[in-house]
């Protein structure tokens, strides 16, 4: 059954204040929409963990740094409805932009030092966007649980660390990158890939997968990350903007995995922005 979609904050309340009071777990999936799997996959966790379950579908216009980007972004909003009807979800909360960002609003919520570095300085101001969306639909949804998928795992740290700071009492569950079976990260820019690059774009995984093989085969990783950012290259990535190891508490960069860390890298492929990381 398709779930109930709620579009303005009143709506949203007069049901959630029913669970609050019959005191029940509400499990929140934030979204910009064009969902996939990766996406269900949190939805489905959320089901597996809480009583009541809402997703949320906005387009946020504050974390993007690009106009085109933003009026490029998919909009698929019954298509999404009907791929959450299987998972029988309690509410998809799909708000317009007054809802979430009335006249007048003025605040920004802004998380130092995790923001500073990768997607931080290649998209300025794209977190202080997330950070302030992300605490807005914590709060007018009243969840108790959240979901984000590992595959934004700077984005992950960046929601536990604010929602800690402001003591938001919610529990922020992180969730495995879901991917294609040859390897490519879900993602809803995916979407934009032509056919020729939609070939190419696994490539990324591929050559992360060979640093980690080979940082742990004793290799020095400075001479991985050449390696690979040369094969990427010549393989058609326009750009590869950073390709580096970071520890997985406050992503500072190493040069070896002398702490828990991942390796990180984003880059360009045929106008298309594609990030990934994995364990290491």
């Amino acid at each position: 059954m398709t779930p109930p979609i709620l579009r303005t904050l009143p709506a949203l309340r007069a049901v959630t204040s029913e669970w609050q009071n019959a005191g029940e777990t509400i499990g929140v999936v934030p979204t910009m929409g064009a969902l996939h799997d990766g996406h269900l996959s949190l939805v489905k966790a959320a089901k597996e963990t809480c009583d009541r379950v809402i997703t949320t579908i906005f387009v946020n216009p504050k974390q993007f740094n690009n106009p085109d980007d933003l009026k490029n972004y998919p909009r698929t909003e019954e298509d999404d409805a009907r791929k959450l009807a299987r998972f029988n979800i309690d509410a998809v909360y799909v708000p317009d932009v007054d809802q979430i960002y009335p006249e007048g609003f003025s605040t920004t919520v802004s998380v130092s030092g995790l923001t500073d570095v990768m997607d931080g300085v290649m998209r300025p101001g794209h977190f202080d966007g997330v950070a302030t969306v992300v605490s807005k639909l914590f709060r007018q949804t009243s969840a108790t649980d959240t979901f984000f998928g590992e595959k934004d795992f700077q984005q992950l740290q960046i929601v536990r660390r604010m929602a800690r700071d402001l003591d938001i009492p919610i529990t922020v569950h992180g969730c495995p990158t879901i991917r294609e079976i040859d390897g490519l990260a879900m993602s809803s820019r995916n979407l934009l890939l032509s056919d020729r690059a939609r070939v190419k774009a696994p490539l990324l995984f591929e050559e992360m997968e060979n640093i980690v093989e080979g940082v742990q085969a004793g290799q020095e990783f400075v001479d991985l990350q050449e390696r690979a950012i040369n094969r990427l290259q010549n393989a058609g990535f326009n750009k590869v903007e950073y390709l580096e190891i970071r520890a997985n508490d406050d992503l500072r960069l190493l040069s070896a995995p002398t702490h828990p860390a991942r390796l990180f890298a984003a880059a360009w492929l045929a106008g298309v922005r594609l990030i990934d990381n994995i364990a290491i």
